[in-house]
């Protein structure tokens, strides 16, 4: 008598995007370093919106200054907390040793930089749009009856916001992969300040047009570009520098997928 196989039974727990997915956000989320650096970023940016508010006076040395760029001047500060975050996500890892756990679980190691960076992406980008949006707000009540005087409606008010939140998360992406690349936080956090954040100002004393044009898509600089709400004189288009810093932000995650391939955990 001949038997039929059992019909095979699939694994209820298998591999997929979305429960890796799921694992990373329960990691970031449960990680104090987390909450330290978020609450860190947003005060900052907060705390000087307010301060940039509360001091303004019509007719002073900032009233060319767009009303945007004039708020969210503390972004450039939270930028840098958002960077050590993106830095701690992977990196932080290795210094632990958790890496090997998860690689363990998710043998084929590409999703986990994968959701590494969806996961701290998304949750970057709506952290500083929030914030963005409450330090405008906030500011707007101190400079109500002054000449920098706007509102959400504007012309370009709310792309601004939103185009200063995507260049900070970019920047964090970038970070994330040097942190994934290097594997060690003392190690991406300098190359992150040298190569992202102080090389661009070094380059830009050299007496050179191309190197100045070059310096336009830096990410430091493309950045800066997207969080005005009024085009930024001889500035590239916000299309054009949020492109160059998808780019870069492509280019740092490329090269710790590539090393995954090669290097033991």
């Amino acid at each position: 008598m001949t038997t039929t196989p059992a019909p095979a039974v699939p694994a209820p727990y298998g591999i997929t995007f979305p429960r890796v997915l799921r694992s990373e956000w329960h990691k970031l989320r449960t990680v104090r370093s987390t909450w330290i650096t978020a609450l860190s970023a947003v005060l900052l940016v907060l705390g000087v919106g307010v301060l940039m508010g509360a001091t303004y006076t019509s007719g002073g040395g900032d009233s060319d200054v767009d009303t945007v760029v004039l708020v969210l001047y503390g972004s450039q500060l939270s930028g840098v907390c958002l960077a050590v975050l993106g830095i701690l996500v992977t990196a932080g890892e290795y210094s632990s040793g958790l890496v090997r756990a998860t690689f363990a679980a998710v043998p084929g190691r590409l999703p986990v930089l994968g959701a590494k960076a969806a996961v701290l992406g998304a949750a970057v980008f709506v952290l500083c749009l929030l914030t963005n949006a409450a330090t405008f707000l906030t500011a707007q009540l101190f400079l109500d009856d002054t000449d920098q005087a706007a509102s959400l409606t504007d012309d370009g008010v709310l792309g601004a916001l939103a185009g200063n939140a995507a260049g900070v998360t970019l920047l964090a992406l970038v970070a994330l992969g040097l942190g994934a690349a290097l594997r060690s936080v003392p190690g991406a956090l300098g190359a992150f300040i040298g190569g992202v954040v102080v090389l661009p100002e070094v380059l830009g004393m050299l007496p050179y047009d191309a190197v100045d044009t070059a310096l336009r898509y830096f990410p430091t600089q493309a950045a800066g570009v997207l969080g005005s709400a009024t085009p930024l004189p001889g500035a590239p288009s916000a299309g054009a520098v949020l492109l160059a810093l998808a780019l870069w932000a492509a280019a740092a995650l490329a090269v710790p997928a590539l090393l995954l391939r090669r290097r033991d955990a």
